[in-house]
């Protein structure tokens, strides 16, 4: 969502005193000062949520005479695989300072803050006002844009409520998940925005018809709170490479066989993802690694447990090369991975079609690679590193979103289960790379 933003101004103020903020978020960059969401008088009065260049949650309130409020978490939130759940439940006109203010992640509330400021009595904040309210931006600094995904934000005028009126425990998995249908009043101010419709997604669903502008060009996933999609690990990669699209767009650092690997690794099971070659000065390598990207500084580098198809046609199996064994690719070509670990085995294709005569829907051809369990790491990553000291490679991968980036596929296959989105028909019996998926796979 880096540089779009949703906003409105509401055409008279609601309840400054009492209201509630629930919303989810997926983090892609960290690092730097985010706003998930402010309210700006045109002025230096301002109330935002954001997320600090060291990755804490700061909850504030600035009026000319200063401070009002100033909550800031000890708490880090640094994990660009996870969605994460927040709450705001404000009430000024509580006689307790510390129940005017309660911020609630993932069901907990947080009572640990570096910074903890509460505000008076009875106070008048700068929320639900008729003033520009943001939502992923700040008027005040235009460079603060929130990075990542949103899903089901709630804004509620005039009711202090806590988290359990938006997410549950799962009782099976024992995972803080969404209620889609909350039982809330939303008052005059109040809105609801899914993001379903990706031709409107300021549309208001709270019935209140307090639709939002879309300020950008804003991209729908299909990663939920439900369900987590992979994607790259800007947490796991061992040079300077930089991630854009949600983390889908790999652009590696100039230093020679620069390495990230996934956000999500797998023991066991059978999944398909993609990988465009959008660019690069040097040569691509595309596959699969059994241990992190910090763990090696050689990258994929034809070491123990790591599996790639090179652009010049070559494969390299944990130090094993074969020259010439599939098709030279290059920008635009979309290389399939089919990786088996029921059967320790690995498949590569070149724009659909499966490489050295194999066959991974059969089951047949295919490369052996040794088992999850025997890895440094104990699961298989997908993974991508370049083979040159004088370029940047630039790779997107597709792990069932259904985009190249910004760019949609085009023919829109699905898997057997219809879970992912890809360009060309995933083998038979193989999945996204994706925590239903996965559960399915591992834990049934």
């Amino acid at each position: 969502m880096a540089s779009t933003y949703l906003n409105k101004t509401f055409a008279s103020s609601g309840n400054r005193k009492t209201f509630t903020i629930s919303t989810w978020f997926k983090r892609s960059g960290i690092g730097t000062q985010q706003e998930i969401l402010s309210s700006n008088n045109g002025g230096s009065d301002e109330i935002a949520l954001r997320l600090t260049s060291t990755n804490e949650l700061r909850f504030y309130n600035y009026q000319t005479s200063g401070l009002n409020f100033d909550l800031q978490t000890n708490q880090v939130l640094r994990d660009t695989s996870a969605w994460y759940h927040v709450v705001l439940a404000v009430d000024t006109t509580q006689a307790t300072s510390s129940n005017r203010i309660k911020i609630y992640l993932n069901g907990e509330q947080i009572t640990s803050f570096s910074s903890e400021t509460y505000p008076n009595q009875n106070i008048d904040l700068n929320w639900n006002m008729n003033n520009s309210h943001n939502i992923g931006y700040r008027e005040i600094n235009t460079s603060e844009y929130f990075d990542g995904s949103l899903a089901h934000f709630h804004n509620i005028d005039g009711t202090a409520y806590d988290a359990d009126t938006f997410g549950e425990t799962d009782a099976t998995t024992g995972i803080w998940k969404p209620k889609t249908a909350p039982s809330v009043t939303y008052g005059t101010n109040g809105f609801f925005l899914k993001f379903e419709n990706s031709g409107a997604f300021g549309t208001d669903s709270s019935g209140n018809a307090n639709n939002f502008t879309v300020n950008g060009t804003m991209t729908q996933t299909i990663d939920t709170p439900s369900n987590v999609f992979a994607t790259a690990n800007a947490l796991d990669n061992n040079s300077n490479s930089t991630y854009s699209n949600g983390n889908t767009t790999i652009a590696t650092g100039a230093s020679e066989y620069a390495h990230t690997s996934t956000t999500l690794g797998v023991s066991s099971g059978k999944y398909y993802c993609e990988a465009k070659y959008i660019s690069g000065a040097g040569g691509a390598r595309i596959g699969v690694a059994g241990k992190t990207a910090t763990s090696s500084t050689d990258g994929l580098n034809g070491g123990n447990y790591e599996i790639y198809y090179e652009n010049n046609g070559n494969l390299d199996v944990e130090g094993t090369l074969t020259s010439s064994w599939g098709s030279t690719y290059t920008t635009g070509d979309i290389i399939g991975i089919g990786l088996d670990l029921d059967n320790n085995k690995i498949y590569f294709s070149k724009n659909g079609t499966w490489q050295n005569s194999a066959d991974p829907s059969a089951g047949t051809g295919g490369e052996t690679i040794s088992s999850a369990s025997s890895t440094t790491a104990g699961v298989y990553f997908f993974s991508i590193s370049d083979n040159t000291s004088s370029g940047v490679l630039t790779v997107s991968y597709n792990f069932g979103n259904g985009l190249f980036g910004t760019t949609a596929v085009s023919s829109a296959q699905n898997p057997d289960d219809g879970i992912g989105i890809f360009e060309f028909s995933p083998p038979t019996g193989y999945k996204s790379l994706c925590t239903k998926s996965i559960n399915s796979q591992e834990y049934d």
